[in-house]
């Protein structure tokens, strides 16, 4: 199934309608929507390629087959989850477990020595790791600091959606923290991801001069959790130097741009937890090669622990399938995270045997799990 993906994206790619058409009616017949895992997942590759080919007008004989993926979208744009069925979501995706593992372990690092400390949650699960991080700085040996929590409101606009307003969720957090002796303080900044999350900047700096003001020792992290690809690729800017010359203009990347705007707030610590693949490359077969490698995983997961024919399994197969989309029916410039953060002049610091550790005994369940 991944060659006639293959084969069918290079056929689309150079304009061969019949070889692209009879590979599509193939793999329509043997990647039924409610077949193996396997197959669900080939059907949400096959959508996404049928969605570009609408896009591309490469073959209008196949515009029509768009339809296909009506009932998908309307899933995916209707539903809302709420916080349990979130939370049961991100239990069972294992690179959201791993992620929070060894983000939480590198922050509670950060932290020692500190009484204040301030962390921006730029995330796609709606602060689902902030509970099991206050569980552990509440233990810490010296007592636990004052955390002040800031994420932007931008985030409720991309999947997976939530059924509660951020104000709702941060009095939750809020609550949780004081019933484990943690003071928090939580703020919302309204902030577009479309320009690289502009505004957050400009209020954290804001936030930054006040502490310097004062005297008092802040120790800022930044958690991005699968939320920086969302941010767009390349935009146009100006040259340093332009003239009424239309064509003094380049591509600039707002990612990159974000990395360093986030550099130039000389944070303690920016944790980065993303799929480290080549989703963006201007190769569509590079950008699905990519994704099946990754994307299979919450597909094989979901199929294996949720009954067929569940709603829960429904709407986080759309969910999945949004991401496939997203990445296939699109172009983008090849950018990769650590190639980026480095530019940006961040440098990489090592996890302590603990959180290695914690990374290991979750490895292992999951293997069990498997057996």
């Amino acid at each position: 199934m991944e060659q006639l993906l293959v084969r069918c994206a290079n056929a689309i790619e150079s304009n061969d309608a019949t070889l692209a058409q009879q590979i599509l009616w193939v793999l329509i017949n043997i990647a039924p929507p409610d077949g193996d895992s396997k197959q669900r997942l080939t059907c949400a590759f096959l959508r996404a390629l049928i969605v570009r080919v609408a896009k591309s007008g490469t073959c209008k004989m196949l515009a029509a087959m768009s339809n296909a993926r009506c009932n998908l979208s309307m899933t995916i744009h209707t539903h809302t989850f709420s916080i349990i069925e979130l939370a049961n979501y991100v239990d069972l995706t294992s690179w959201h477990r791993f992620g929070f593992t060894a983000a939480n372990a590198a922050i509670l690092e950060a932290v020692k020595g500190y009484s204040v400390v301030h962390i921006v949650d730029i995330s796609s699960t709606h602060c689902m790791q902030i509970p099991r991080l206050i569980d552990t700085i509440a233990n810490r040996l010296e007592g636990p600091p004052m955390v002040n929590l800031t994420v932007p409101g931008d985030s409720k606009q991309l999947p997976a959606m939530v059924d509660l307003t951020y104000e709702e969720l941060g009095s939750k957090l809020v609550n949780f923290a004081w019933s484990r002796n943690v003071m928090l303080e939580f703020r919302v900044f309204p902030s577009a991801h479309a320009d690289g999350f502009a505004s957050l900047i400009d209020q954290l700096r804001l936030l930054h001069l006040v502490y310097a003001e004062t005297g008092e020792a802040l120790d800022l992290d930044i958690n991005c959790h699968m939320m920086l690809h969302y941010i767009p690729e390349e935009t146009l800017s100006p040259l340093p130097n332009a003239n009424s010359i239309p064509y003094t203009f380049q591509l600039s990347s707002n990612q990159s741009m974000f990395l360093k705007a986030l550099r130039g707030l000389n944070p303690t610590m920016v944790v980065l937890i993303e799929k480290d693949a080549d989703l963006t490359s201007n190769n569509v077969v590079c950008r699905l090669k990519s994704a099946l490698n990754y994307l299979w995983i919450p597909y094989d997961t979901v199929y294996m622990f949720l009954p067929k024919g569940s709603k829960q399994r429904q709407w986080y197969e759309a969910y999945i399938s949004w991401k496939i989309e997203n990445v296939v029916a699109n172009k983008g410039l090849q950018r990769r995270w650590v190639q980026r953060m480095r530019k940006a002049e961040f440098r990489g610091v090592g996890f302590r045997e603990e959180g290695i550790s914690e990374v290991r005994r979750i490895l292992m369940n999951m293997q069990l799990d498997g057996d």
